[in-house]
């Protein structure tokens, strides 16, 4: 598979560095010389100092035999003639875009819909358009529905998540079984991974767990308050949140949490989550920000302050809320906050850092939630990387495993077998399995068989099942 990327900027290099290390064909491109540099002393693959928006330029590093090309420079607009300079002349090289701008994303989504009922090129030659900010907000919100805070990935079209919790001493999970879990309660939870210090894997039904082990549980989502008592945590209802940050992150957040119906895109981006009386906060330093999002949602309070500012969260009594959503561009502020508000308060924190490696720092230092933005951009690119049965991949533990939501096709080598035949080794497991009319995802069992256009959740272990995965058609 060859890839072009333009833009060696922090997400560029890090896309590269992801597909370099599965032997993937790379090309990098940026206009900067100094940026060039740095990614050159990091990366194995052709890189190139030019105007990634000259069709000579691509000519010269092969995009007539590409694959795909990924536009990530800083600027939307180029980004967009990018792609439709090279869909002019190579309609079939697949290419991708990262777009800030709502305005651009949300035109363009509806006219992309119209053009596929049609069966026309897409706008602007863009055939999967990127927008991180949309991708950070619903990270964000998923953190802290159903009026608990947990990291969480979420499916669409189920009614499971897989929820992350921090198992605490002495809690009812400190010291016991895997196998023993239905001694302590009716619901169902079933363990997906665990990840400590030292390692992350997939546990097995003799595994322990400890205090200090962070566990992926796949759970309802009605459950996940109950799946957090056992693990230590004490009930709380959620009635004061604070937002910091009114940027474009932080407005679609809070959009999303009061339902707000001014901007269009709130109401047709996000699906509308379960009704919150909650009282909130909004901090911003910048005075249009601050007034604009004042506008925006009369029932917040809205806050012109730096929260930097010596005794603004004492006067304000910030600690004293339920939840703190730092949000703004500033990761280390955000961090820095919310590591503070820890140490004052009893108070649930997320935060979103740069990313994965910031996150786990983040959570060393007792930060609820972090999430990492850039690493949420490069897995929805990823999704798109990997082939036509994907429709969506996570990725966990800076790699090493992936969720991968996908399509049983109807030429794969695991048609018409039940799933306890599929492979004898233990780093994959089949999480949930929809079948072609159903509309939900249910668990699956071993004599469970795959025909096409069944959907499936599958957690794997991304060196250990390379071969298995290409079974369903995944590009590895």
């Amino acid at each position: 598979m060859k890839v072009i990327i333009i833009g060696a900027g922090f997400t560029g290099t890090e896309l590269a560095k992801r597909l370099i290390s599965e032997g993937q064909d790379v090309v990098l491109i940026d206009k900067d010389e100094e940026t060039i540099r740095h990614a050159s002393n990091r990366l194995d693959c052709m890189l190139l100092q030019a105007n990634g928006n000259n069709l000579k330029v691509l000519e010269e590093v092969g995009i007539e035999t590409a694959d795909f090309l990924v536009a990530l420079t800083e600027s939307d607009e180029l980004n967009m003639i990018s792609c439709s300079l090279v869909d002019s002349v190579y309609p079939q090289v697949v290419k991708i875009a990262r777009v800030r701008n709502s305005d651009y994303y949300n035109d363009i989504g509806i006219q992309s819909k119209k053009n596929a009922e049609k069966n026309r090129r897409p706008p602007y030659g863009i055939d999967f358009m990127i927008q991180p900010d949309l991708e950070a907000a619903e990270a964000i919100v998923n953190a802290i529905k159903w009026d608990t805070v947990s990291e969480s990935i979420d499916f669409e079209g189920s009614d499971y998540q897989i929820a992350s919790v921090l198992v605490k001493k002495d809690s009812a999970l400190d010291g016991l079984a895997i196998q023993n879990l239905k001694s302590i309660t009716k619901k169902q939870f079933l363990a997906v991974y665990i990840e400590n210090e030292k390692t992350a894997y997939i546990p097995n039904g003799e595994a322990v767990f400890q205090a200090g082990d962070r566990i992926g549980f796949l759970t309802k989502d009605e459950d996940v308050e109950s799946l957090l008592q056992l693990a230590g945590e004490e009930k709380k209802t959620i009635r004061k949140i604070a937002i910091l940050g009114a940027g474009r992150i932080g407005n679609r957040v809070a959009g999303r949490l009061m339902q707000a119906k001014k901007k269009r895109f709130f109401s047709h981006v996000f699906s509308v989550p379960q009704k919150l009386r909650k009282e909130f906060a909004i901090i911003e330093k910048d005075g249009q920000l601050a007034k604009n999002a004042a506008e925006l949602f009369p029932e917040a309070t809205v806050y012109k302050a730096d929260i930097s500012d010596e005794g603004f969260i004492e006067e304000e009594g910030l600690q004293n809320y339920d939840v703190l959503i730092a949000s703004t561009h500033n990761h280390e502020l955000n961090i820095v906050t919310a590591a503070y508000l820890k140490s004052i308060g009893d108070i649930k924190t997320v935060c979103l850092v740069t990313n994965a490696q910031y996150a786990k720092i983040a959570n060393g230092i007792g930060i609820d939630v972090a999430i990492p933005i850039k690493d949420v951009v490069i897995d929805a690119i990823m999704s798109h990387l990997r082939g036509k049965s994907i429709s969506r991949i996570h990725t966990l533990f800076e790699g090493e495993m992936e969720i991968a939501e996908l399509s049983v096709l109807k030429d794969s080598p695991f048609y018409g077998k039940n799933l306890k035949d599929l492979s004898a080794e233990a780093a994959f497991l089949v999480l949930l399995i929809k079948k072609e009319k159903e509309l939900l995802y249910h668990i699956p069992t071993g004599d469970t068989k795959l025909f096409a256009q069944d959907s499936l959740i599958v957690l794997y272990d991304r060196e250990k099942n390379k071969e298995f995965m290409q079974g369903f058609g995944v590009k590895q």
